[in-house]
């Protein structure tokens, strides 16, 4: 009987290939790894950078909340991260009276530091292999499905596998956070353990002009004068230990953090980024590229682009709705751009025709050898035939989950309280209570009336077949004639879902579940989405396993090529140097500076993400830069590009040079080379950086915060 073999191969996944190409994991760097670094620039050993004896430069490196990441930068346990990823804290301390969003913030004092309720940081305390007990247990139930040659790689088995694996490790390492994650498509699993801090506050945030200039418009785009950064603060009892939020709390004392270099930087120094990189799809087969681009990326685009367009007429009509919507608006609208431009380069550089001359290539390695070929010589004709088998359902999964569970938001409401149970004093219905609160903080009824008119009508127009149709359009179609608008109108003046009492009217009436418009709404659609995703099950475990057998074939066919795991939200290093490119003709220089943004501002003052306060433009034309001045050009530099491999949880990364010094944060990628997640192209693909000259300067001259610039620069 056959087993899941882990391929040879993985033992040569140390190594690296190209400088500027990889996401890779700290505690797997060897000598030959390490001397390729340092050949660029590297002045730091590979116990320096991860170490569980002693201090090294992963316990700078954190967690931000799980969608970032972050530096610490101070003894006092100060943390930098992008704006961006502060945003979501930032908007939520915001009022139309007291609107940080968009004046910024400044702690004048610690008592001035405000908790940000559910923000947190993880630091990595150790990673450690669990491939043998995972696939053991891999193993068993393939040996228990001896007739279904892929169940053993079925999601469903792996996830509560390395879930069982988590809970033993995690019972065994008592006050640590453990998760287990797979690499190279289920050949490899390895734990991480954490220890978490959840009292975290907000120290300093600039404008919103500032921290989020160029906005929509120059999402992903270069050049860049965005000073993308926020600052926060770690909070602990007063033995340094994780503690929930107390007014007692101490700042988080630290013998290790990230000093900041202020020499700067010139085109061709060493610069590597570690972060959290989220997730990366490089070992995807043709097929799965197809999918993406025409099955599930054009739901993205298409429906969020519905989406927005009544979204930004509530939000510009209303401040208060403005303020509300800021980071759900911030977030749709990045992974719709996002989308848009993987697309466009996919196409533009032949992503999947690169693909396809790769799959020849291990066709020809493995029908040359019987062995090799009784093993691999299936999984082709398998992947083709299981994409498309599946490819109407993905779509059609698709447009419903952007349609009823990302985009209508009065759902979210509903399925809670259908879900709740009726005893008022259970933890559940208390649980619920407590998310709806949150929930209702940033919720618009009228917007989402109208959301939900103008969604209703694109879903049934993109996704004519009535069998993914769930049972709102019968209503819809018997008694309102067809009017998505008259529909929705009805449901939100008589549903108990667009307040927190809604809760306590359910709690008191049962019957309202069966007689609720809201209610009956949402009621089919949890079964609905059950019901789509269940048509494509077969093949999506036949998917699994092709996908996982084409990783381990390209593995075992290049064992002298080395090869990184894609990213799976765990640490990861990626290195190069400090690089412009040219792109359609176009030569980008590898920094901006002040004069770079008082320029965009004026010559294009008519764009709403261009605008600037008058302080901020005096400041700029003011011209008196100090110790933040680039040595070189003595210009402020702005922003800055390298060819560090990077996605999305990247953002906050700190960027280091040689000596683990910090150059700024990682906040974005660049359009000519949106196709990165699933294909890296060395000579477009870079990341794009926020000088930490340009956010000390900010700080200091405009947010007067010397407090904070004598912590920082002692």
């Amino acid at each position: 009987m056959k087993k899941i073999i882990l391929c040879a191969a993985l033992c040569a996944l140390t190594t690296l290939s190209h400088a500027d190409e990889g996401m890779w994991m700290l505690n797997r760097i060897d000598a030959k790894t390490a001397e390729a670094m340092q050949s660029l620039g590297l002045q730091l050993t590979p116990d320096q950078l991860y170490s569980t004896e002693h201090a090294s430069l992963k316990d700078c490196v954190v967690d931000f909340s799980d969608f970032c990441s972050g530096v610490v930068v101070s003894a006092d346990g100060l943390v930098f991260t992008n704006h961006h990823c502060g945003y979501g804290a930032i908007q939520s301390l915001s009022t139309p009276e007291d609107d940080i969003l968009k004046n910024g913030f400044v702690a004048r004092s610690r008592k001035e530091e405000r908790p940000a309720e559910g923000l947190f940081v993880r630091f990595l305390q150790r990673t450690e292999e669990c491939t043998g007990r995972v696939m053991r247990a891999l193993n068993k139930v393939y040996e228990e499905h001896p007739d279904e040659a892929t169940a053993a790689l079925d999601k469903q088995y792996t996830d509560s596998i390395m879930t069982a694996v988590e809970k033993e490790l995690q019972a065994a390492n008592p006050g640590l956070d453990c998760m287990v994650r797979a690499y190279y498509e289920n050949n490899a699993f390895f734990a991480s353990f954490y220890k978490v801090y959840k009292d975290i506050r907000l120290v300093f945030t600039a404008t919103e002009t500032m921290g989020k200039f160029g906005g929509d418009t120059d999402n992903w785009m270069w050049p860049r004068q965005t000073c993308d950064f926020s600052v926060f603060r770690i909070y602990a009892d007063k033995n340094g230990e994780p503690a929930d939020y107390n007014r007692k709390n101490v700042p988080l004392r630290l013998k290790n953090y990230a000093l900041i270099a202020m020499d700067g930087y010139r085109s061709g120094d060493f610069c590597m980024t570690v972060g959290y990189p989220g997730s990366t799809s490089r070992y995807m087969s043709s097929w799965g590229i197809d999918e993406r681009v025409n099955a599930i990326n054009v739901s993205t685009i298409q429906v969020r682009g519905k989406k927005q367009e009544v979204w930004k007429r509530f939000m510009d009509a209303d401040r208060a709705v403005g303020i509300k919507y800021a980071s759900k608006w911030a977030g749709s609208s990045n992974y719709w751009k996002n989308s848009i431009g993987m697309n466009k380069a996919i196409a533009d550089l032949g992503v999947i025709e690169q693909k396809q001359r790769l799959e020849d290539k291990i066709r020809g390695w493995y029908n040359g050898r019987e062995d090799l070929r009784n093993r691999f010589g299936d999984m082709f004709r398998d992947l083709e035939r299981a994409y498309g088998e599946r490819r109407e359902g993905v779509y059609a999964a698709g447009f419903f989950r952007e349609t009823f569970m990302r985009g209508i938001e009065l759902y979210r409401v509903a399925n809670m309280l259908n879900t709740m149970p009726q005893d008022a004093d259970s933890t559940e219905a208390a649980q619920v209570r407590s998310r709806m609160e949150a929930f209702f903080k940033d919720y618009d009824a009228k917007l989402d009336e109208a959301t939900m008119a103008a969604l209703l009508k694109n879903y049934r127009e993109q996704v004519p077949d009535k069998k993914y149709w769930p049972e709102c359009y019968h209503t819809i179609d018997s008694i309102y004639g067809g009017d998505e608008a008259a529909y929705a109108h009805d449901v939100f003046s008589k549903t108990i879902c667009t307040s927190l009492g809604g809760v306590d009217k359910l709690l008191a009436d049962s019957t309202l579940r069966d007689t609720d418009p809201g209610l009956l709404y949402a009621d089919d659609i949890p079964t609905m989405m059950q019901e789509i995703s269940g048509r494509s099950r077969e093949a999506s475990t036949t998917i699994d396993y092709g996908e996982h057998m084409l990783t381990q074939a390209l593995l075992e066919m290049d064992q002298e090529t080395p090869h990184y795991s894609d990213a799976n939200f765990t640490m990861r290093l990626s290195y190069g140097y400090i690089q412009d490119y040219t792109a359609g003709g176009i030569h980008h220089q590898y920094y901006t500076n002040a004069q770079s943004l008082l320029d965009k501002a004026a010559q294009q003052a008519e764009i709403e993400d261009y605008r600037l306060e008058d302080d901020i433009v005096g400041l700029m034309q003011k011209g008196d830069w100090g110790r933040y001045a680039d040595q070189t050009t003595g210009d402020m530099h702005l922003c800055f590009l390298s060819n560090n491999d990077i996605t999305g949880g990247n953002s906050g990364s700190p960027m280091f040079n040689g000596k683990g010094e910090l150059l700024g944060l990682a906040f974005d990628g660049n359009w000519d080379a949106m196709s990165g997640d699933i294909s890296f192209d060395s000579n477009l693909q870079r990341c794009i950086g926020v000088d930490v000259r340009y956010m000390l300067f900010v700080m200091d001259k405009w947010g007067k915060a010397k407090h904070l610039i004598k912590e920082l620069l002692p």
